[in-house]
C-alpha cells in the first residue's frame, strides 16, 4: 500500500461538467497522503484509493457515518434470508452511469463475480469469504438480483457499504461509474481532478440535483506541515485528519475551523513477541508469554497522562480493540483501565519476580529489560514511548526505545521477528468484528504477537478462535454481540495488545464549506459530499 505510480500518467474522460446559470464551477480542494495504487474499486487496499472509491463508487447500500444505521443506495430494499447465505436487492429504476450507459442487475452480476473471483485477489472481496466454495448470482429481471454464499456471511448487507457498483457493458470500465463524482484528470504525483456525474441519482428536498460542488481538485501531498500550511493559506478548504498538536495550533488561531468529533476508532497500542524466533531470548519469551507480566505492564502504564501530554486531551484511554465510538459493538461492561502501579507490583510478585537494588529480575534471576520499536517520524508514538519508559521504570523495569523507518519496522515484526516489543496504531474502517478476524484468528496474518499459528498456542486463544468463527457464522446480531464482548472480555484478561489510547477524530474545515458535520467514521469530513456546498465567502483557512 506504499508504493505508488511512477510515471506522469493523465487520464481525460469524456464527459464534462456545465456550470450552473453561466457562473464558475465551484471546486474544492483538499489532499490525499500518498497515491492511488487504483481506479479500480474491487482492487482497494490503500487510503488514497479508498476515498475516491467513497468520492466516486455507488453502492448499493450505504452505512450512514453519523448515525451508524445503513440507508438505501442503489438499492431501494434488500432482504437477506434466514441463514445468511443469500442476499436479494430490489434496485432502482432508470439509473445511468457517468458515461450514459444504463444500470441494471447484469452490473451488479458482473461486480459480484469480479470481486469473488480468486484471481482478483480483492481484499473487499475477501470480507465475504465465510467458507469454501462460489457465489452464485441470478438476475430475474433487471431490476432484481439475488446473490448467494456457499456460507451464512456475518453482517451481510453492510459488507456492500465498500463495493462500488461496475459496468459490465461500458468501454470505460472503472471509471465509468454511479457515484456523485467521476474521475477527470489525474497526473501522477501531482492531482486527481473528479467532475459532478451528471447522471448521479440523488436529488435534494427541492428536486435540485446532487452533488452541489462541481469540481473536487485533490492533491496529492504526503507531508502533513505542508497540508496544514496550504490550509492556513487559503489553498485547502479540509483536512480530513489532522493530529493533536495541528490541531491545538488551528484552535488559538482560528477556533472555527478546528474540528472535535470527540473519540475515534483509530487507537495506538503495544505488544510484545511471543513468537518462536530464534533472535528472542528464552527468558524473555517467558515473561511475554505470561499474563502476569502483561498485565502488570498494562497496570503500570499511565493512560491518562498520555492522553493529557501527547495528545494534548484530545485522546481517552482505550478499552480494548474496540473504541466507545462503535457503539453497538464496544463491550461498555468492560472495566475502565486504571493507572496502579501497587497492583502491577503485586502481579510481578506473585509471579516470582522481585526488586534487587531496584532492578526487577526474573526467578532466574535475570535482568528484566527490553526493547520497544516504533516507527519514526511519529512525534506521538515517540512522546508516548518515552513516557512509557519512565512509567516502566518505576517497577524497576529497563526499557529502551529504537526507532525505525517504516518499511525496517514492518519487516522486523511481519517477516524476521527480530524484536522485544513495539508500539504502532491500530487504524479501523470497519465497524463489523469481522473485520478483525485476521488479528483475532490464531492463524491470521495480522495476529500480531504471534502471526499465522498452526495451532492455538494457549487456551485463551483457541476459545477466541472458536468464537470468532461461531459469531462470523451467526446472523443475528445480539448473538453475535454475546460472542464478541466474551473476546473483548478474553483480550482485557490475557493483554495480548495493550491498548493505549484511542485518539479523537480531529479534523480541518474551512468556513468557506457549508454543510459540513465531521464524524468519528472514516471519511470523517466529506462523509456527507454531496450536500456540502461553497458559500461565497473567500475567507477560508485559519487566521494568518
Amino acid at each position: 500500500m506504499w508504493g505508488y505510480l511512477r510515471i506522469a500518467l493523465l487520464f481525460i474522460l469524456g464527459c464534462t461538467t456545465a456550470t450552473r446559470g453561466g457562473e464558475e464551477p465551484s471546486e474544492l480542494h483538499f489532499c490525499l497522503h500518498g497515491e492511488p495504487k487504483t481506479f479500480n474499486p474491487i482492487l482497494v487496499d490503500d487510503e488514497a484509493s479508498e476515498n475516491i472509491r467513497y468520492l466516486t463508487g455507488g453502492v448499493l447500500i450505504r452505512v450512514n457515518r453519523q448515525t451508524q444505521a445503513m440507508e438505501p443506495g442503489l438499492a431501494e430494499s434488500w432482504k437477506v434470508s434466514k441463514d445468511g447465505r443469500t442476499i436479494t436487492f430490489q434496485l432502482r429504476k432508470g439509473l445511468y452511469f457517468s458515461d450514459g450507459t444504463p444500470f441494471s442487475s447484469e452490473d451488479v452480476a458482473h461486480t459480484m463475480r469480479s470481486l469473488m473471483d480468486p484471481q482478483t485477489h480483492s481484499a473487499t472481496g475477501d470480507a465475504f469469504r465465510s467458507g469454501p466454495g462460489t457465489i452464485e448470482v441470478q438476475t430475474p429481471s433487471a431490476d432484481v438480483v439475488v446473490v448467494r454464499f456457499p456460507a451464512p456471511v456475518a453482517g451481510l448487507e453492510r459488507l456492500f457499504d465498500q463495493v462500488a457498483i461496475l459496468s459490465s457493458k461500458s468501454p470505460k470500465k472503472e471509471m465509468s461509474v454511479l457515484g456523485p463524482y467521476y474521475v477527470s484528470e489525474y497526473k501522477a504525483g501531482s492531482y486527481v481532478l473528479l467532475r459532478r456525474n451528471p447522471n448521479y441519482w440523488k436529488h435534494d428536498a427541492r428536486g435540485n440535483p446532487l452533488p452541489y460542488i462541481e469540481i473536487i481538485r485533490l492533491d496529492i501531498q504526503r507531508n502533513r506541515d505542508i497540508e496544514l500550511m496550504r490550509f492556513r493559506r487559503g489553498e485547502l478548504q479540509l483536512i480530513n485528519r489532522v493530529d493533536a498538536e495541528q490541531f491545538e495550533r488551528l484552535q488559538k488561531e482560528n477556533p472555527a475551523v478546528a474540528r472535535n468529533a470527540g473519540t475515534g476508532l483509530d487507537g495506538e497500542e503495544m505488544w510484545f513477541n511471543q513468537t518462536s524466533s530464534p533472535t528472542l531470548q528464552e527468558y524473555k519469551r517467558k515473561w511475554f508469554q505470561q499474563t502476569e507480566f502483561r498485565r502488570a505492564v498494562s497496570m503500570a502504564i499511565n493512560r491518562v497522562d498520555l492522553s493529557r501530554v501527547v495528545f494534548d486531551g484530545f485522546a481517552t484511554p482505550a478499552f480494548g480493540p474496540v473504541s466507545p465510538s462503535n457503539q453497538f459493538w464496544f463491550n461498555s461492561s468492560l472495566p475502565a483501565p486504571k493507572h496502579d502501579l501497587q497492583g502491577a507490583q503485586a502481579l510481578l510478585s506473585r509471579a516470582g519476580f522481585r526488586l534487587e537494588g531496584g532492578n526487577l529480575k526474573d526467578p532466574a534471576g535475570n535482568r528484566v529489560e527490553f526493547t520497544l520499536i516504533t516507527n519514526s517520524g511519529n512525534t506521538a508514538r515517540e512522546k508516548m514511548a518515552t513516557m512509557i519508559q519512565q512509567d516502566l521504570a518505576e517497577l524497576g523495569i529497563s526499557m529502551k526505545v529504537v526507532t525505525l523507518d517504516f518499511p525496517s519496522l514492518i519487516e522486523r515484526i511481519t517477516r524476521t521477528f527480530d524484536y522485544d516489543a513495539c508500539l504502532l496504531g491500530l487504524v479501523n474502517t470497519d465497524l463489523d468484528p469481522n473485520g478483525q478476524l485476521t488479528v483475532w484468528l490464531s492463524s491470521g496474518e495480522n495476529h500480531q504477537w504471534n502471526p499465522n499459528e498452526k495451532t492455538p498456542a494457549t487456551a485463551w486463544e483457541a476459545e477466541i478462535d472458536r468464537l470468532m468463527r461461531e459469531q462470523a457464522s451467526l446472523s443475528n446480531e445480539k448473538l453475535r454481540k454475546a460472542k464478541f464482548d466474551r473476546v473483548q472480555e478474553i483480550v482485557a484478561e490475557q493483554q495480548p495488545f495493550i491498548y493505549l489510547v484511542n485518539k479523537n477524530a480531529l479534523s480541518a474545515v474551512s468556513a468557506e464549506v457549508v454543510g459540513a458535520s465531521p464524524v468519528a467514521l472514516n471519511p470523517q469530513v466529506f462523509w456527507n459530499i454531496d450536500t456540502l456546498r461553497l458559500n461565497n465567502s473567500r475567507e477560508v483557512g485559519a487566521k494568518q
